[in-house]
């Protein structure tokens, strides 16, 4: 065998293992090699196709990463059209959708009844066992083709196993998971930027990112239901989603019944009735239940309106509604300069809680909405993190009622916003004199997870910044016992504990202090990848676009940031003061992972320790190349119990099989 064929095999065989290894932790919740060796496999294959890419193809398990900009999304035509389902909110609907259909149809009727995902539906072309093009729902007849971008979820098979048909088409739904959403959200709002508004809309627009490497990181999933072809596949729908799962996809599971089958529609309501209430236990979104005639003859014979198949109906949940009256919209500005709008509404009652108001989130939402002053809006809360007006009550709109425009200035320093291509965000660009983004950096920069300075709260920075004693955060090292003492209801103790913070916050590691600074998309793990990297700031400085983006998970859009931040002289002249305070700007030995002890593992801590606490367990994690994580997911490797931990992470824990350790056993781990 020659060389060549020989690294032509090896491909093969490399792509094979990491495909099986992949399926079993991603589809079977299945540990089979350490996340190391995993990793070793990868760049093995990654190695070996760069130097011979004439063995590579689309679908090798080294596109999961992403990475190639695309361009735009070409529109594709379905080879099956995707139609809508017909909605239905009662029994007595569904009831009466049952006697039609056993109209068409002298046989017994079986029913499966599945969740309705709350996503995006997506139509997945296999050939040859081959994923081949992955296209949107679009209207129905034609979507966008978003192949690049579904390689890059896990759970999506590139590559088949088993007795599968050689070319059909599956169909399901891409939804975001609700602890990846939030993880995303809880990064916005450390960024001081605008949130999400729910997992829905956020995993269409990531779906239609042109940087796959983005889609990648941000962890969608995908649960595949439908399968379609010329070919016979199977005698109903059932049938063939339990074919599909194996197959290698990942298909509803029926253990913890998201699939059912049934004869009555008495079985049926006992479906939705059981996941109308089960559903806030699951880790993603429904809206509802999906209910279909189970035989693929009697789904031909009963066919489809000009709208939507005869076999099959969604029944919705009910989200709760209100209606309130809209008061005035105002708008805030955040620590980015982030304009949002807000409904300040007349208080109600909703889903337990009293709502005063609510997000506009942006200009495009409110001219969707074509909101007017003191509208009769009403207001929902379903699965969105707040309230949202989700419609007017046009019957009471008043005659002389003036329209809702988007400021054209910001509300506190009257600077004219500005609204850069590709966003639909407002920002006021006033970052050095607008007072909001000025006491916005200032409490991100005495955060707990920046540099953690007690005593200062919102309303003492306000105090401060009114008084006229400090500008920015390089200014708190310049305060004195007699500023603060003169603070209204500030003792002479308090204002000693101020000063001891201000000045404890010096030895701050320089990852801490980088975050700090609140740069644009600079979060938490960014600014650590980036000291480590670069070691001090003067070499953050000195680098260009492309030496930022050359640094693990550095994208454009923060390499473009950070270079915008440290070309600005009010910046520059901030970050002399913090130097001359004496701040940590660069790397010491001890910050240094100490090994690689942890490298790829990934850890929850959770509990009281006895011989150290557990923030220093979580420095020994990272400093023995370790990452931890605040929650416990099917990547996690070890969870650390102490006493007192939660009894919800012990039980997930067990049952996604994640390695329960002691302290002692963790710090033998590491010969602490």
């Amino acid at each position: 065998m020659s060389n060549k064929e020989q690294v032509k095999a090896r491909i093969k065989e490399l792509v094979n293992l990491l495909n099986k290894y992949n399926h079993a932790y991603y589809v079977l919740n299945q540990s089979s090699i350490s996340d190391y060796d995993f990793d070793q496999l990868l760049k093995e294959l990654e190695t070996l196709e760069a130097a011979n890419p004439e063995f590579s193809n689309e679908n090798s398990p080294t596109k999961r990463v992403g990475g190639d900009l695309t361009k735009k999304f070409n529109t594709v035509k379905h080879d099956f059209p995707m139609l809508s389902l017909s909605n239905s909110y009662s029994k007595e609907e569904i009831i009466e959708w049952g006697n039609r259909i056993r109209k068409f149809s002298e046989d017994k009727i079986t029913y499966v009844c599945e969740l309705k995902y709350d996503g995006v539906a997506i139509g997945i072309r296999y050939v040859n066992g081959q994923l081949e093009r992955a296209v949107t729902r679009g209207d129905g007849n034609q979507g966008e083709d978003v192949t690049t971008n579904v390689r890059t979820i896990r759970t999506i098979p590139l590559q088949l196993h088993g007795n599968y048909i050689n070319d059909f088409e599956i169909r399901g739904e891409i939804f975001f998971p609700l602890e990846n959403f939030n993880a995303l959200n809880k990064e916005k709002e450390e960024l001081g930027e605008p949130l999400y508004a729910n997992p829905r809309n956020t995993a269409s627009g990531t779906l239609k990112l042109l940087n796959s490497k983005t889609v990648a990181a941000r962890g969608l999933d995908c649960y595949l239901y439908g399968v379609y072809s010329n070919q016979e596949i199977a005698t109903g729908h059932y049938e063939a989603v339990k074919l599909a799962g194996e197959w290698g996809f990942k298909i509803p599971d029926e253990s913890q019944k998201m699939i059912f089958k049934c004869d009555t529609v008495d079985e049926i309501m006992d479906f939705i009735n059981y996941w109308d209430k089960a559903r806030v236990n699951l880790p993603f979104e429904i809206d509802g239940v999906v209910i279909k005639v189970n035989n693929y003859d009697q789904q031909s014979d009963l066919g489809f309106t000009a709208k939507s198949p005869r076999w099959a109906i969604a029944y919705k949940f009910k989200a709760e509604r209100v209606e309130t009256l809209l008061n005035e919209v105002t708008y805030q500005v955040g620590r980015t300069g982030a304009i949002t709008p807000v409904a300040n509404l007349e208080p109600v009652l909703l889903a337990g809680t009293t709502v005063k108001r609510a997000s506009l989130h942006n200009q495009d939402q409110i001219e969707k909405l074509s909101l007017y002053n003191n509208d009769s809006v009403y207001v929902e809360k379903g699965g969105e993190i707040i309230p949202k007006i989700v419609g007017i009550n046009l019957a009471k709109r008043k005659k002389d009622a003036q329209q809702v425009d988007f400021i054209t200035n910001c509300p506190e320093c009257d600077t004219e916003l500005v609204r850069h291509e590709g966003e639909v965000q407002h920002y006021c660009p006033n970052e050095v004199g607008c007072p909001p983004q000025i006491k916005g950096k200032i409490e991100h920069f005495i955060g707990r997870k920046a540099l953690n300075i007690d005593g200062l709260g919102p309303e003492t920075i306000d105090l401060l910044f009114r008084k006229d004693l400090i500008h920015n955060y390089a200014d708190l090292f310049d305060l004195t016992f007699e500023d603060l003492v003169e603070l209204d209801r500030m003792a002479d103790k308090s204002a000693n504990n101020i000063l001891q913070s201000i000045k404890a916050a010096k030895d701050s590691p320089f990852e801490k202090v980088l975050f700090s600074l609140g740069i644009r998309h600079v979060g938490e793990t960014v600014a650590k990848k980036l000291a480590r990297h670069f070691k001090n700031i003067e070499a953050i400085i000195m680098a260009n676009t492309e030496d930022l983006i050359a640094v693990d998970e550095i994208g454009e859009k923060i390499a473009l940031s950070l270079v915008a931040f440290f070309e600005d002289d009010v910046n520059l002249a901030i970050l002399q003061k913090l130097k001359n305070a004496g701040l940590q700007f660069e790397m010491e030995e001890e910050d240094e992972p100490n090994n690689n002890t942890l490298e790829s593992k990934t850890f929850v801590v959770s509990g009281v320790f006895e011989k150290v606490s557990r923030n220093e367990l979580k420095d020994l994690i990272e400093k023995n190349g370790g990452k931890n994580t605040g929650s416990i997911s099917a990547k996690t490797n070890y969870l650390i119990a102490g006493d007192k931990m939660g009894p919800a992470k012990l039980a997930k824990a067990t049952s996604l099989g994640v390695q329960i350790i002691t302290e002692d056993e963790f710090l033998a781990m590491i010969s602490y």
